[in-house]
């Protein structure tokens, strides 16, 4: 409960640095507002900019940290997430089809969950389709997986060589951004979040078991095909709800189980909070980062404003850290 506690104590760091990165707006004038006083101006930028745009960042880096690990623990794949099984590309894909046909944008964030959610869950279902009687392989499916990945990311693309007036409106999911996060995400985005958080946490104890094998599962006397169902689903939940509202955050579902596992053990009563914290604080961080970055970037290339989407910051990072976990993990032979 203490390396809880603490994590709690980095959310809320990375939190402050998220709401006074912003360059309208200074330290001095946030804490004014927040006290109950500023100008329309800087009330304005605080409560109807910054603070959504902060919340909904915490709230989707806790889904996708969330849904890395109970990928993980389902698949019994360390290196399996929402990017690399067809969860999050599926997502992806749905969003910006249900764009390109105008039954979705940025200003109907309903839609595009619905459409994020279809998407993503055609995105693992045709991974369950692939694997067939390799499910409880962890190496078929990881690399059925990237296959299903890449074939979802080259439909996206062709939907964008389709619609290439969407470009503009799309790249947001391809990449992965919080600006211009809105209270309307917000109310969208924590109900649902709230809801499937819950069933992972539930599903602690058949995730449990699913580590140790189906057959040793099936003999504690688990369904183990119906757990391993119920848990794909509260997966490809959680991180279509995350896309719908900030798109595709690179390496956060595949990598924040790694750390959430290294902070707060393997009991995944501990370790299902434990990732929505590290989540939602490296997901927060990262946009604080970015907002940080921007300036001196926007300096070096000339350009009167530059706006550093925090998707690409989190591939970056989340790239290097991959290859440290993947030269770390046991019995490799290169």
């Amino acid at each position: 409960m203490l390396r809880l506690a603490l994590l709690l104590v980095l959310v809320a760091a990375a939190a402050c640095a998220a709401l006074l990165a912003g360059r309208a707006v200074p330290p001095d004038r946030v804490a004014e507002v927040l006290a109950g006083g500023g100008d329309p101006t800087a009330r304005h930028v605080v409560l109807r900019l910054r603070l959504p745009r902060l919340l909904v960042a915490l709230v989707a880096g806790a889904c996708l940290g969330t849904a890395g690990l109970v990928l993980q623990s389902a698949l019994r794949n360390p290196l399996a997430g929402p990017e690399v099984t067809g969860v999050t590309p599926g997502a992806v894909l749905g969003a910006v089809t249900a764009t390109g046909l105008g039954l979705a944008g940025w200003d109907s964030p309903a839609a595009v969950v619905a459409a994020a959610c279809l998407g993503g869950f055609a995105g693992a279902g045709l991974l369950w389709l692939l694997t067939g009687k390799d499910r409880g392989d962890p190496a078929a499916t990881a690399v059925n997986g990237v296959l299903v990945s890449a074939v979802l990311s080259g439909l996206t693309a062709m939907v964008l060589l389709v619609a290439p007036g969407e470009l503009g409106s799309v790249v947001q999911w391809l990449v992965g951004t919080t600006e211009g996060r809105v209270w309307e995400h917000w109310h969208l985005l924590w109900p649902w979040a709230l809801a499937w958080g819950a069933a992972a946490w539930l599903l602690a104890a058949p995730l449990t078991l699913l580590r140790c094998g189906d057959e040793q599962a099936a003999a504690a006397g688990l369904a183990v095909g119906r757990a391993r169902a119920a848990a794909l689903v509260c997966a490809v939940a959680l991180t279509a709800g995350a896309v719908s509202a900030v798109g595709a955050l690179g390496f956060v579902g595949l990598l924040v189980p790694h750390l959430a596992t290294a902070l707060t053990g393997a009991d995944l009563r501990l370790s299902l909070p434990g990732a929505a914290l590290t989540g939602a604080a490296v997901v927060c961080g990262a946009d604080a980062a970015a907002q940080f970055l921007s300036r001196p970037a926007a300096a070096v290339l000339g350009a009167d404003r530059l706006a550093l989407p925090v998707g690409a910051l989190t591939t970056c990072l989340g790239a290097v850290l991959l290859l440290f976990v993947v030269r770390r993990a046991p019995g490799r032979t290169y």
